[in-house]
């Protein structure tokens, strides 16, 4: 309701100055009430949505006419209800809000759950342009209940997205009928990860986004106080005006704007098998499908090991995300096939492997393909050789991807990501602001974090053609940030990357690689992140050959 109140008082105010200027300030508003319509899901809202108007009304009355000729016009109270109580996924728009002024017969598709008794009001001043806004709930793709669930369904958006993107399909729907525009309040995500390319092309096919608000955090007065980061996206089918794009106080204009919410054509990030760009491949950690047989905490393989002579070449120390950034890992058995024999010798290993057995054999299709090798891990990516060990959720608190060196001793869990034969030169790029802020952009979200993933984030990272000069510029910046972790030993990741506590020379290290890097796209350092984000998508948008 607050939204139709906000849009009447301010048309009523551009009409009075229009009034003001034509010396007509008595005259009468030829702004009608009932041509601010709203759908309410519950009774009672809709109800206070239309009292709500009704006092806008009066008190725009008031201010611009004088309280004399608003009383008189004032009561009684309309009895008329141009306010729908209903799910607006379910209703149709072009019966409420009818672009050629007919009468308002509302349609739904359950005879049972969608009101038919509303009042029906034509439009006065018909003809002219519909503007669709709103604040839908903001539900994730997987906080959805069973009737949000069938409310796409019914509308034809995949569960993989976010709730708010049916009522968008639903206002570009109507703008194919309508002279009209559109503008959301929508849940950030939408603009990031796997749910652009889940979501976007079809709108894209219909509208261009005219203007949007880069994300911002909002936390509302309303009933369950929504504290997520949301973005305004408007969206209309007009191809000559410029775009608007906002961050903060600042209005930039730009003849594009793409799904990321940034300045450029519309091209969508794609997931890549291999890395497109030319550094070392990355691979999942890998999974051991055992029922937690094969894996163990300290105090568990330091009680093998100190009971059992010998067991300590079956064990080594096992990552994940989490043990990556707390600095504590969790251990696994991990034999060879000519080991098994050996492995089995020692009675609290071969007590694990029975287990594992007999779990692989009740277990899924995949656990029951490798019951004859309980010694081992289901799927294995383990090579005997240092790598890079990149966290695969990143908290929202990092400003940088979690990322590691570990020995030929560590074996990466299927909770991480592995670079094997990596140089340092990886270790700069995935430890960058520039690559942070591609993470952001293109991954999925993970509760308030992001899910970094090999194919979509670190496959896809556009990097310019490096010289001989460049790789040894960021081979020394990597190796300055890897002293200055080692001078606060034994602080962990998620100690060092507070970002309220960060040490000083750690920071300069990281300022120092992103001032490196950043100076190999442009010359120089960028400005923020929506340039950072408009560069990597031009430097990806040309070397992969992508159209909009």
């Amino acid at each position: 309701g607050n939204f139709l109140v906000i849009a009447y008082k301010q048309m009523r105010e551009i009409e009075a100055e229009i009034n003001r200027r034509r010396d007509e300030q008595a005259r009468k508003s030829d702004i009608p009430l009932t041509n601010f319509r709203g759908i309410e899901l519950r009774e009672f809202p809709a109800e206070i949505a239309r009292l709500a108007l009704i006092i806008a009304e009066y008190q725009c009355d008031v201010t611009w006419r004088g309280q004399k000729l608003a009383l008189a016009e004032f009561l009684p109270l309309d009895a008329q209800n141009w306010i729908t109580c209903g799910n607006a996924l379910r209703l149709d728009w072009l019966s409420i809000c009818p672009p050629t002024g007919t009468a308002v017969k509302v349609k739904g598709d359950d005879l049972f759950e969608t009101p038919l008794d509303q009042s029906e009001i034509d439009f006065e001043n018909a003809g002219g342009e519909t503007y669709i806004c709103g604040n839908p709930p903001y539900l994730g793709a997987k906080k959805k209940s069973d009737e949000q669930k069938t409310d796409m369904q019914i509308v034809g958006m995949p569960q993989s997205i976010d709730y708010v993107t049916a009522f968008i399909s639903k206002g570009v729907e109507y703008s194919k009928h309508s002279q009209s525009a559109i503008a959301l309040v929508s849940t950030s995500s939408i603009c990031q990860g796997e749910q652009v390319a889940d979501f976007w092309p079809s709108i894209l096919q219909e509208c261009r986004i005219s203007f949007a608000y880069r994300p911002f955090r909002w936390a509302n007065s309303a009933a369950n106080n929504a504290g997520v980061y949301c973005t305004v996206i408007g969206l209309d089918r007009s191809s000559s005006k410029s775009a608007r794009l906002f961050e903060g106080e600042t209005e930039k204009f730009c003849d594009q704007i793409s799904p990321y919410l940034i300045e450029g054509s519309p091209v969508i990030c794609e997931p890549s098998r291999t890395p497109v760009f030319g550094v070392t491949k990355m691979v999942m950690g890998s999974n051991p499908v055992d029922g937690r047989r094969l894996i163990f905490e300290k105090d568990e393989a330091e009680k093998i090991i100190q009971t059992n002579t010998g067991s300590a070449r079956f064990i080594k120390k096992y990552y994940g995300t989490k043990e990556l950034v707390h600095g504590t890992p969790r251990y696994c058995l991990w034999i060879e096939d000519d080991e098994v024999e050996d492995a089995r010798a020692i009675p609290m290993i071969r007590d694990r492997i029975d287990d594992c057995a007999a779990y692989r054999k009740t277990a899924g299709r995949d656990a029951q393909k490798t019951a004859h090798r309980p010694h081992s891990f289901c799927y294995t990516t383990y090579r005997s050789e240092p790598h890079i060990n990149v966290g695969k959720v990143i908290g929202e608190k990092f400003e940088f991807v979690p990322a590691d060196l570990k020995d030929a001793g560590s074996v990466t869990s299927v909770d991480a990501l592995c670079i094997y034969g990596a140089r340092l030169i990886e270790f700069a790029l995935v430890t960058s602001t520039l690559h942070m802020v591609w993470a952001e952009a293109v991954s999925g979200k993970m509760g308030n974090g992001i899910r970094y993933g090999a194919t979509v984030v670190y496959n896809t990272f556009p990097l310019p053609k490096l010289t001989e000069q460049n790789k040894a510029d960021l081979t020394r910046c990597a190796e300055n940030i890897l002293l200055a972790r080692e001078a606060h030993f034994p602080a962990t990741i998620a100690d060092l990357y507070d970002p309220d506590a960060m040490p000083e020379d750690l920071r300069r290290a990281h300022d120092a690689n992103d001032e490196v890097l950043e100076r190999i796209y442009i010359g120089r350092r960028f400005k923020n992140d929506t340039e950072r984000l408009e560069k990597l998508f031009e430097l990806y948008t040309r070397m992969t050959g992508k159209a909009a």
